[in-house]
């Protein structure tokens, strides 16, 4: 039977696109960050929400983290 492998480089596909990988990696940086920041915004004010009594005044405190939250992650 005929060796049908491969003699030449190993990468014989298109070539790679780099700054498409740029544009994805930092978009997914820029997800998780601001991501985790909602999940940890939620948490304050549910935990304030309930502690202090009040739904409105846990969602104002989701608000401020949120707010203050962006201005450090900048």
């Amino acid at each position: 039977m005929a060796d049908h492998t491969p003699t030449g480089p190993v990468e014989l596909g298109a070539q790679m696109d780099y700054p498409e990988h740029e544009r994805t990696y930092h978009g997914f940086t820029v997800l998780a960050k601001y991501g985790t920041l909602g999940c940890v915004a939620i948490m304050i004010g549910m935990a304030f929400g309930f502690f202090v009594g009040g739904a409105i005044s846990g969602f104002i405190v989701f608000l401020i983290a949120c707010a203050v939250g962006a201005v450090i992650l900048r």
